[in-house]
């Protein structure tokens, strides 16, 4: 046997299970790594081995703080260092406020044709503010904006540089141009756009239009021209009537303005920050009383004439001799509203009613309605008729150089004697100064004196003064109408209180308003008055009648065939208004139609015709014909067919 031990035996013991692979004891710290199994072992399981999270929280935690760093930085930067640049921008955000101008209404004549209307435009505003240094960073961006304006809007440029740059550095608001065309306001617009997009790519260029705005509103327009301009007048600069009925009914046409406030920035309304708003109300449509064919027909047939025997002006009177609405008022010269411009001064307003004149011989129905009325004598009256007559310090004659005439009261009329009319109106009194009180009462019962109730601007009430007053020479003038003056509107009254029965009904020119509602308001009816009686009233139609038809009368030229006429000329010394002494004359013709039932009165009146007649049956008697007789066939007025009364004209001594 061996010295050596022979080997132990291992008895086997119980088997012990096997670990999975999961379950494997991890190595700990220090511990000796684990083998990789051989690579191409099919079903070998991987170890995903992560990374430590510390280095990514620092990470973390140094981009927060540089973004709260540049948060502080900026913070620092608008509230210390740019405070006041941030400042002024924004002044730019803030609200504004702007008048909304309130429609204008129309005027319209009788059958609501339009005389004048309003279109779309807009008033070009400003905030001078926008304009200043702090935000434009330019010293001279009024001077920028005024360069750039005053070509588009048609204005001085140093004007424009005051508004933008006024004393009150406060002031947010001026008005550059009002009531401008929608072209103009998209030219400044567009130049105004350009400049903004430009501005956001090159620094150096300033939008020096940002603080320019519009505001809607409307401009006035005359569809007809010059048709009835001295009625209508005009609207200025500022939207207010600046004559006519313009002027006379502005607050009922001009409506009520509204208001707006809203934010602003950079010269644009901010959509999303709210506005508060006052609605504009509308203002209301006059409709006149005039007939727009008639004022066509008058306008043209006293241009004509005025033009023909180159005078300084004319007018024409139609009436409804019922009513006392005015059909037609025309003036000539006149002026297109639609560009005063071009208009002279003196041809502005409406001479119809503002000029005061003698009127000579058509005043003589007023001397005869009062003989007729206090029963001094009859239409078959006779009258001798001297060649001249001594009356006070004055020998008095008439228009044409004759022998002794033998007249009677109607035939004093017809032939429109002076010295006849002195002799008539003589025996109004016992004294020539009782004669005066009653005259004069019958030309103020007439309306001489007073003013008409149109309410009309810059109308005049003539002169007439209290008969105490008359001087010598005026106690036998007045009653053939001279030393005394009336307008055209008063003159063409006289006849259409004639025509009327002898009743004085006021004129008128405005039927009424529309409102925004549509509700029509009619004027207030016109006063009436009994002036003389009706039989006074329908003798003296008649005596008028042998004016027109009467061989010996002096108004042929005014005779339509197959009516009967009513009328009276006259041709009176005429005062020139530079100088207030008598130079040239003023012509007029006066009467109605159809004289036995009359409808219509038309008065004619031209001042110093200088070439052909200056007679007034001579150059006012075929306006009348012309106006008249178109007035007749507009109107439909038929013919009465009755004959005429034919009273006589003179006798046989």
């Amino acid at each position: 046997m061996s010295d050596r031990e022979p080997p132990r035996r291992r008895v086997p013991g119980p088997a012990r299970p096997s670990r999975p692979a999961s379950a494997q004891r991890r190595p700990g710290p220090g511990a000796r790594p684990a083998r990789r199994p051989p690579a191409g072992r099919p079903g070998a399981p991987r170890v995903i081995r992560l990374g430590s999270p510390r280095p990514r929280l620092r990470m973390v935690a140094l981009a927060l703080t540089l973004v709260l760093l540049a948060f502080v930085v900026r913070l620092l930067q608008v509230q210390a260092v740019d405070a006041s640049s941030y400042t002024a921008k924004a002044e730019q955000n803030r609200y504004v406020g702007q008048v909304l101008a309130a429609e204008r209404g129309e005027i319209t004549d009788r059958a609501g044709v339009a005389f004048a209307t309003s279109e779309d435009a807009y008033d070009i505003t400003a905030d001078p503010t926008m304009f200043a240094r702090p935000l434009l960073k330019a010293d001279d961006g009024p001077e920028q904006a005024a360069a750039l304006l005053a070509p588009i809007l048609g204005q001085d440029q140093a004007a424009l540089v005051r508004k933008l740059r006024p004393k009150d550095r406060d002031l947010r608001y001026v008005k550059l141009a009002g009531r401008q065309t929608p072209q103009v306001w998209k030219q400044i617009r567009d130049l105004r756009s350009a400049l903004s997009a430009k501005a956001e790519t090159d620094r150096t260029t300033l939008n020096v239009l940002a603080g320019v705005f519009s505001v809607p509103s409307s401009k006035r327009v005359y569809p007809n021209g010059d048709l009835a301009a001295g009625i209508l007048g005009w609207v200025n600069a500022d939207g207010k009537g600046g004559g006519g009925v313009e002027q006379q009914l502005n607050s009922t046409l001009a409506g009520k303005d509204g208001k707006i406030r809203y934010a602003q920035s950079g010269g644009r309304q901010v959509p999303t920050a709210g506005s508060t708003e006052t609605p504009a109300v509308p203002g209301s449509d006059v409709e006149l009383t005039i007939d727009r064919d008639i004022q066509w027909a008058a306008q043209n047939a006293i241009t004509d004439q005025v033009e023909e025997s180159k005078a300084d002006r004319g007018y024409v009177i139609v009436q409804d001799t019922r009513t006392g609405e005015i059909l037609a008022m025309a003036n000539s010269p006149g002026f297109d509203p639609n560009d005063l411009s071009k208009a002279r001064a003196a041809d502005l307003g409406n001479a119809a009613v503002q000029d005061a004149y003698e009127p000579g011989s058509t005043a003589k129905v007023m001397s005869m309605a009062a003989v007729l009325e206090e029963n001094a004598a009859t239409p078959l009256t006779h009258v001798t008729v001297p060649n001249r007559l001594h009356r006070g310090d004055r020998l008095f004659q008439d228009d044409v150089d004759h022998a002794t005439w033998y007249l009677t009261l109607n035939g004093v009329l017809a032939k429109s004697s002076n010295i006849g009319t002195i002799l008539a109106t003589g025996q109004l009194g016992k004294t020539q100064a009782q004669a005066n009180r009653v005259l004069y009462s019958y030309l103020r019962r007439f309306g001489i004196g007073s003013h008409t109730g149109l309410g009309f601007p810059g109308e005049t009430k003539g002169i007439l003064a209290a008969p105490a007053k008359w001087s010598t020479s005026q106690q036998y003038t007045i009653p053939f109408g001279q030393g005394m003056s009336l307008n055209a509107l008063q003159a063409a009254s006289v006849y259409s209180t004639i025509a009327n029965g002898g009743v004085r009904v006021e004129p008128t020119l405005v039927r009424g308003a529309r409102g925004p509602d549509g509700r029509f308001t009619p004027a207030r009816a016109p006063a009436k008055s009994r002036v003389v009686s009706q039989k006074t009233a329908k003798t003296l139609a008649q005596m008028l009648e042998s004016v027109v038809d009467d061989e010996q009368g002096t108004g042929a030229k005014a005779r339509i065939p197959g009516y009967r006429v009513a009328g009276k000329t006259g041709t009176a010394n005429r005062v020139d208004p530079a100088t207030g002494t008598y130079k040239g004359y003023t012509s007029s013709f006066a009467g109605f139609a159809p004289a036995d039932n009359p409808r219509i009165t038309v008065y004619c009146a031209i001042q110093n015709a200088t070439e052909g007649s200056y007679f007034g049956g001579q150059i006012c008697g075929p306006v009348f014909k012309k106006v008249m007789e178109f007035a007749l066939k507009t109107l439909q007025v038929p013919p009465t067919g009755a004959k005429a009364a034919n009273l006589p004209v003179s006798f046989t001594p």
